[in-house]
């Protein structure tokens, strides 16, 4: 009987010793086969968006200073193992955006845009003092964070997201009306345009590119197409405030979570439309008469994909490597955040996912490509989950670097088959 106590609590230990060995694999990570993932750095703090410069060198916005106080961090593989090991950071201001071109670093605070110049070993030369190239953007107590993003010409774009849910008279109130024409278009709820090269530009200075966007974090230019692709964070709450008309199960697959292909003048109709999955159809907003059935939106575009709701896409990138099979040549990376407004449903998201393009254009549907980030089973809490994708950034060997803003992780993916 000893004996077999003894065997069974071996069998036990040696269980567990896989169960840990499969769970480093791969850094937890869910992936195609012929893919690995490894940990590129770990705990650097809340890292939203990321950009990478033809050396390699990772620079991470986050959106609050970590515990050294910083809220840049520049992170390099000097040894060339895989995991950053000279790791150096500056800045005070918390924010999401941040993009690299040449010796050029952008990052963005909730209100201003930023510009730093970087020497031949893409070290900062000016970080504590970088000019400022856009200024006094809202922000106000939700959908503060700018994201941007840059065409050819250097023009830059940055998201102002809507400080509503639904625009109406009392946010996020039951029973509030929505506001016609709504106030908030004129300043936020968009994309707007600006010139990368220029210093302490404003609002009179750029120009509104897009409207009827409730709230953008990941967007990429599409070099194939030569246009601006960006993902919205569609609406929340339908049965809090409407449950005559929806469901808890209705409301927490509604709206769709929306990609569209944007040009100058383009309105994707927030907030008095959404995108039904289902109906696969622009739908009148309950804020404006809607009743889950009307239809509205005519002047306002389609989608060009959409995906299940609540799931909060943070980054868009648009793959132009070669280490990767051909099936992701021109296509689009995605990093879903993670849902909170999928009760009493498990909440959902927490994944990258593929989109396949052709001739820059979406072309066959979508699937999860690293799956794993928040951990085993049903997540229900989005405080349970033990990683949340943020942003995306191609190293110049083709990897894919994914970023985390709950573990201030950044996982590299690399195609090895």
């Amino acid at each position: 009987m000893k004996k077999n106590k003894i065997i069974l609590v071996l069998l036990i230990v040696l269980l567990s010793l896989v169960v840990a060995l499969q769970a480093q694999e791969n850094a937890g990570l869910k992936l195609p086969a012929g893919f690995k993932a490894t940990l590129f750095a770990d705990t650097i703090g809340s890292a939203r968006h990321i950009a990478i410069t033809s050396n390699g060198v990772v620079f991470a916005k986050l959106m609050y200073p970590n515990k050294a106080g910083n809220s840049i961090v520049r992170l390099q593989d000097a040894n060339q193992d895989g995991v950053a090991d000279n790791i150096k950071g500056w800045a005070k201001y918390g924010g999401t955006g941040i993009y690299v071109r040449g010796n050029q670093l952008y990052a963005t605070s909730d209100n201003d845009v930023y510009l730093y110049q970087l020497n031949e070993k893409d070290e900062v030369v000016n970080p504590q003092s970088p000019k400022t190239i856009v200024k006094g953007l809202l922000a106000r107590n939700q959908h503060a964070s700018k994201s941007i993003t840059l065409d050819g010409q250097n023009n830059i774009y940055v998201n102002i997201g809507a400080y509503s849910n639904a625009c109406q008279e009392k946010d996020r109130v039951k029973g509030s009306k929505g506001m016609f024409p709504c106030p908030i278009l004129d300043s936020a709820g968009g994309i707007w345009k600006f010139d990368g090269n220029k210093e302490n530009q404003v609002y009179a200075n750029g120009e509104r590119y897009a409207t009827g966007l409730r709230n953008v974090v990941g967007l990429d230019w599409n070099k194939q197409s030569n246009s601006l692709f960006v993902l919205q964070h569609g609406r929340d709450q339908l049965n809090s405030f409407y449950p005559e008309l929806y469901s808890n199960e209705e409301s927490a697959e509604l709206p769709a979570e929306t990609m569209y292909e944007i040009h100058k003048g383009d309105d994707a109709g927030w907030p008095y439309v959404y995108y039904d999955p289902f109906q696969k159809k622009k739908i009148l907003s309950p804020e404006y008469g809607g009743d889950g059935k009307k239809e509205g939106g005519e002047n306002a575009i389609d989608p060009a994909v959409f995906f299940p709701a609540h799931m909060a896409p943070n980054a868009l990138l648009f793959y132009t490597g070669n280490q990767f099979p051909a099936k992701y040549k021109n296509g689009a990376f995605i990093a879903f955040h993670g849902s909170w407004n999928r009760a009493p449903l498990p909440q959902e998201g927490y994944f990258v996912a593929f989109v396949p393009f052709k001739n820059g254009k979406p072309n066959g549907a979508w699937e999860i490509f690293a799956n794993g980030f928040a951990g085993e089973g049903k997540v229900m809490n989005t405080r349970k989950a033990k990683a949340r994708p943020c942003g995306l950034a191609q190293g110049p060997d083709g990897s894919l670097y994914v970023s985390d803003d709950s573990r201030g992780s950044i996982f590299k993916i690399s195609y090895t088959k």
